[in-house]
């Protein structure tokens, strides 16, 4: 009960495939007399982007409201954190005020 059985798998299960056989090839050498011609560079079928003057205007145009939009973020979020950081320190001198005021009239 408390001696593990290994399972033994005599056969494979599933689907197998057969090996492939290899064959021998042959090394055919040229001579320097007749040269091999250059295989012809095959054209690539992409498209290529043409970049008109409106297109760029466009492009520069959305780049720049991109950089004013980010900008404008950013400053409000640095802003917010500004108010927020003077809003607790004026908080932490009024309870500091009240605490020693009350601690004079006992």
């Amino acid at each position: 009960m408390f001696k593990p059985k290994v399972p033994t798998m005599p056969q494979p299960t599933g689907i197998t495939t057969p090996l492939a056989a290899v064959e021998p090839t042959t090394v055919v050498q040229h001579t320097p007399q007749s040269p091999t011609p250059l295989a012809a560079q095959p054209t690539t079928t992409r498209p290529t982007v043409q970049l008109t003057p409106g297109s760029v205007l466009a492009l520069v145009g959305g780049g720049a409201a991109v950089v004013l939009v980010v900008g404008a973020v950013l400053v409000s979020l640095l802003l917010a954190v500004a108010i927020t950081g003077a809003s607790v320190a004026i908080c932490a001198l009024v309870i500091r005020s009240l605490i020693a005021s009350d601690n004079q009239h006992r």
